[in-house]
This record gives C-alpha cells, sequence and structure tokens, in this order.
C-alpha cells in the first residue's frame, strides 16, 4: 500500500506551463555580431564596409534606444515576442494564406497497410477519424505526456490550437479563433465537418458522451458520400478561404449580412473539432515518391477545404490521405507529433478496427447550406480562378533518398539535420554558382509560449566549404576540414538559436518598437544586405527539418525566386519535398533535388575517406 501511494502521478499535459521560463531578450552588441557574421556570404568588401558602419550608428544610437524599450516591453510580457510574430507572420499578412502560408503533406500510411486501394477510403477514414478523436481526448483530459528536451519541459500551450481552431479574415487585420477546452476547463466542442462535392456537413463525434467507433463514423461519412453522388455539386463557399485576405474578408461580411444563418454555420465551421475533406482524386503515389500526394495536400480543389482550419485530413479516393494546416494558430511539430501518433495507432492494430460493429441509433449529419446570391457566386468564381491560376505555378517534387539514413551518418558521429541542411547549401552553390540564403527553423519552446527563432545556415563557414567542393585544385583533406568547420559553426548557431539566443526575433522586435512608435525606419534595415541575406523574410531557401519519423510536409517558397524544402531523416533514407514557382526561370525544383542527391553521396564519401 505504501509502494502504490508513493507512486508518482502521470504527468498532465499543460503542468509545467506556469513554471516556464520567460522569452529572452538577447544582448544588443551580441546579435548585431551576429547579423554581421551573417550578411557576410552575401557582401563584397565594400558593401561589407558600409554595413558594419551601419550597423556601429545604429548599436551607438537608435538601436540603443529601441532595445532599452524592449527590454522594458520584456519585464511585463512572458513572452515579449507572442503577440508581435502571431501578427507580422501570419494575421497582419494579406496575401492567400491557402497556398502561401499554409503547410500541407502526405500521410505515410501506405507504407505499411494502407497502400493505394479503391472502394477503401470511407473504411479506412473512419478508422483514422477515430484514432484523431482519441488523440484530442487525450490533450483534453490532459493525459498526453508533456513533450521535453532532455530532463527540459516543453511548452505545450500549441497542442491547445490543434483542434477547434479556425482563423477569420479580416479586412486589415485576420483574428485567431480557439474553442478548446481542457476537460476541467469545461465543455469542448465535439462536432465534426465533412466537405465533399461543395457541400458541407456537420455531426457529433460523441454520443452518450462516447467517441463514435469507426463503425459509426462510416455510416456517418458514407451518409455524406451517398447524399453527394448523383446530385448537382454544392456552391463550393469554402474556396472564399483561399482568395487574397482583404477580399476573403469583404465576401464574408457579404455573406453574414444577406442571412444571419449563414453567421451561424460560419461559426459551426470555425469551432468544429477539425474537417474531413472528401477529396475524388486519386494521387497515386509510393513510399519512393510521394510528389502526386504532396501536390494534392497542397494545391488541391478548394471547394473541399476549409483553408483557415487548423487541420484539414483529406481522404483520397484511391484510400490514401494528406492533410492541409493553417500556420496561424501552431508549427508544424504539433502536427507531426499527432501524425505519427496516428501511424502508430495504424500500424499496431493492421490499419483494421477489431471492436463491435454495432452501430448506436446517432442521428445523421447535417447539411449546412449557405444562403447565397450572385456576388457570392461571383466572388466564389474569383476566388477558384486566383487559386487556380497560383496553383499551376507552383512545383513540387517528393522524393525518398534510399541510398543511407540516419543511422550512417551518425556512425561517422556528424549531426544529421546538419549534414541535410549543408547538403541543400552544396545543391543550392551548384546550381546557382553563389551563397542560398537560408532558414531553418529552431525551437525555442523551452521558454513560455515559444514558437521558433531563425536560424541562418548560409555561413562564410559553409560557402567556404562549398567553394573547396567546386575548386578542382582542392584536395580531399582540404575540403574534409572545411567541411567540419562548417558543421561546427551550424551546430552552434543552432544550440543559440534554442536557448533564444539567435538575432532574428531580436532584430524584429527593435523594428516593430520604432513601427509602433512612428519612427522612420532605422537604416538597417533599408540596407540591400539586409534583404539579399534572408532579412524581412527575402530567404531564397525556406526550410525546416519535420523531424525523425515517418511523417513529411511540404511549403510553398517564401519569394518568388525561391524554393520550399522540408524533409524529415529516418534511419536508412531521407524524404525531401522541394518546391518552387514555375513562373521563375531562374529556379529548377528538379536540379536542385538532384544536386541534392548527389551532395549527400559526397558529404557521406567525404566523412569516410579518411579518419575523423
Amino acid at each position: 500500500m505504501a509502494n502504490h501511494l508513493s507512486e508518482s502521478l502521470p504527468e498532465r499535459t499543460f503542468q509545467y506551463q506556469s513554471s516556464l521560463p520567460p522569452l529572452p531578450v538577447p544582448s544588443l552588441e551580441i546579435s548585431l555580431s551576429k547579423y554581421l557574421d551573417a550578411v557576410r556570404p552575401f557582401a563584397s568588401e565594400k558593401e561589407f564596409e558600409a554595413t558594419v558602419d551601419t550597423v556601429r550608428k545604429f548599436q551607438e544610437g537608435v538601436g540603443r534606444e529601441l532595445h532599452q524599450k524592449l527590454l522594458q516591453r520584456a519585464k511585463t510580457k512572458k513572452n515579449w515576442l507572442e503577440e508581435w510574430w502571431l501578427d507580422t507572420a501570419y494575421l497582419e499578412s494579406r496575401i492567400p494564406s491557402q497556398l502561401n502560408v499554409n503547410f500541407g503533406g502526405p500521410a505515410p500510411y501506405l507504407e505499411h497497410y494502407w497502400p493505394p486501394a479503391e472502394g477503401t477510403s470511407l473504411q479506412r477514414a473512419s478508422v483514422v477519424t477515430w484514432h484523431t478523436l482519441q488523440y484530442w481526448n487525450l490533450i483534453r483530459t490532459e493525459r498526453l505526456a508533456p513533450q521535453k528536451a532532455g530532463k527540459t519541459a516543453l511548452d505545450m500551450d500549441q497542442f491547445r490550437m490543434l483542434f477547434c481552431t479556425c482563423k477569420v479574415p479580416g479586412v486589415n487585420k485576420d483574428t485567431l479563433h480557439n474553442y478548446f477546452k481542457t476537460e476541467l476547463e469545461g465543455p469542448c466542442p465535439s462536432h465534426l465537418v465533412v466537405i465533399c462535392r461543395g457541400r458541407i456537413f456537420t455531426f457529433d463525434a460523441l454520443f452518450d458522451g462516447q467517441i463514435l467507433t469507426p463503425p459509426e463514423l462510416f455510416r456517418q461519412l458514407s451518409y455524406v458520400r451517398e447524399r453527394c453522388e448523383g446530385e448537382p455539386e454544392g456552391d463550393g463557399v469554402s474556396a472564399l478561404t483561399s482568395e487574397e485576405r482583404t477580399h476573403w474578408a469583404k465576401a464574408r461580411e457579404h455573406l453574414i449580412n444577406i442571412d444571419p444563418h449563414n453567421k451561424t454555420i460560419l461559426e459551426t465551421i470555425q469551432s468544429s473539432l477539425f474537417v474531413i475533406s472528401l477529396d475524388e482524386t486519386k494521387p497515386y503515389s509510393t513510399p519512393e515518391n510521394y510528389t502526386n500526394m504532396t501536390l494534392e495536400s497542397l494545391t488541391g480543389n478548394p471547394t473541399i477545404r476549409w483553408g483557415d482550419k487548423s487541420y484539414n485530413s483529406i481522404v483520397y479516393s484511391d484510400g490514401t490521405f494528406g492533410s492541409n494546416c493553417d500556420h496561424a494558430p501552431y508549427d508544424a511539430m504539433v502536427l507531426v507529433t499527432m501524425c505519427w501518433y496516428l501511424d502508430q495507432q495504424i500500424k499496431a492494430t493492421e490499419g483494421k478496427w477489431k471492436g463491435s460493429n454495432a452501430v448506436r441509433p446517432i442521428l445523421p449529419p447535417e447539411e449546412l447550406v449557405f444562403t447565397v446570391d450572385n456576388k457570392v457566386r461571383c466572388d466564389i468564381r474569383n476566388a477558384k480562378q486566383q487559386y487556380l491560376e497560383s496553383t499551376q505555378d507552383l512545383h513540387i517534387l517528393c522524393y525518398a533518398f534510399t541510398a543511407f539514413g540516419k543511422a550512417a551518418i551518425k556512425q561517422k558521429k556528424l549531426h544529421p539535420d546538419t549534414f541535410v541542411q549543408l547538403a541543400m547549401q552544396l545543391a543550392y552553390f551548384r546550381l546557382h554558382k553563389r551563397p542560398g540564403s537560408c532558414y531553418e527553423t529552431a525551437m525555442t519552446r523551452k521558454f513560455y509560449h515559444g514558437r521558433t527563432e531563425t536560424m541562418r545556415p548560409c555561413t562564410t563557414e559553409a560557402v567556404n566549404w562549398c567553394r573547396t567542393m567546386m575548386d578542382p585544385v582542392c584536395n580531399v583533406k582540404t575540403r574534409r576540414k572545411a567541411m567540419l568547420l562548417a558543421f561546427q559553426k551550424h551546430n552552434k548557431l543552432m544550440a543559440e538559436a534554442k536557448e533564444g539566443r539567435g538575432f532574428d526575433r531580436h532584430l524584429l522586435g527593435l523594428y516593430l518598437i520604432a513601427r509602433e512608435e512612428g519612427r522612420p525606419i532605422p537604416e538597417l534595415f533599408m540596407d540591400p544586405l539586409y534583404a539579399r541575406s534572408g532579412g524581412g523574410g527575402n530567404f531564397v531557401l525556406s526550410s525546416s527539418l519535420v523531424g525523425y519519423t515517418t511523417v513529411l510536409g511540404a511549403v510553398a517558397p517564401m519569394v518568388p525566386h525561391g524554393y520550399g524544402f522540408f524533409y524529415h531523416i529516418r534511419d536508412d533514407r531521407i524524404v525531401a519535398s522541394v518546391s518552387a514557382w514555375k513562373s521563375c526561370r531562374q529556379t529548377d525544383a528538379a536540379s536542385l533535388f538532384n544536386n541534392f542527391f548527389n551532395s549527400l553521396h559526397e558529404m557521406l564519401h567525404l566523412a569516410t575517406t579518411s579518419q575523423l
């Protein structure tokens, strides 16, 4: 009995939230020194001298004042960046977010029990939805274990945003609506929304307080599918979510003005757990080539997904799956964590439901029918046209590199993520004959409500190494030494960024204080090298490691002449998705991919040919 009492209770999902440390403000001197280091690869001697002078003036003058004000702000807010980041990175942006900001990706289930197969989609969808609802219940009852880095607890706040969350457009700025509640906080919305052929349905995922079983979910999804077959397509109101933000905000206002019931429907969609998109496409893919599923997930039919929802679960008619998510409420690692859980559950159950097949007397789904007029129909047509044009411009490739993976890299005592990042730098350098300004996500969840910091992989050391690789005169020893220096620098910068000691968010804070006070934009931010090195969201390589699991995602490039580059690293393979805009003649996703694969081979060879 005494032993039983001394057993510790399991940790609750959000139990460490109040004890997490505040986000630190780095030293101005160190941030500016790091900034100079980061712009060096993009500058001539003359340009660099001019920037050094600009930075010195900033540090001695207006920068010092702005830094003091930032320190004051940090005294009153546990995370001085949180609201600013949400606003500037997501809510104030006016570009269509469904293609430019959202992330999407293929589900890995086809690698084991669910290869593409006709006639399986609803059966499988009911199983995967059931597992997703179990995950929601884990968070709601705080039984999802809090994540940690070693023994350090990480912020879990973003997990509250996975379900019952939606971005709502505004004329000047969007807002995030989150309806999720834990069991202790009160009732949480428990309805799902299903979109099929431009029509929208809803049903409750609970019956008598219990989650519907897969046979019950199958009945609900079958009802929707049958209702949509042989009937005209719906109005496709959800296509409006793919529009430029101000246009969508005005179209939404008009929808509400026509009929107050439209507002009720919008609220039902916004507060729903998530959206299930029944998609009629068959994006045949294989574990070696995920291109079609990735492309469909990011650029598919806008009338069957709600672009502002935190999670759209996409069910393709060949029994494969994808997702599309708004990026504002959370970063990709939240979805990766859930999708890895789903993948493990499906693997453990061989993709089958092993419980009762009985179906309780549940009400069938209710169709949500918007009142529309000619203006709304015209808005929908315009939204679809705009979306179609932009999606046709996006080139996406997603392949597995299967020659080796994490195991072989770690055997050489090298960091797998750094290995991939340097291979990407070399691939870009080979293709474009110049350094590529690069953004890599660094996670700052050690801090209260921490999200990300920018880690810049295009260091002087990385560029020096790329030059040795391109120089036929350089021998293996020289190349190897240069590569190890590049590794060292990358690892150091990444470790510092995770500790809140990067410089990009710090500079953003200083810029925003100047803007809020109506001051002229400091010269530092007008310097050509600021944008050329990636500042202000101008990185030509927008990259992120989505982890060491089977889960993968994709994003559009940050700039017209750039690439999106997401990847995961497994023991035996590296799977990457590369995106580029077809309208830019300078970029070429296929050539970058080929160069990347070659770079990986060359680097492992370099790590093998002589002793560390």
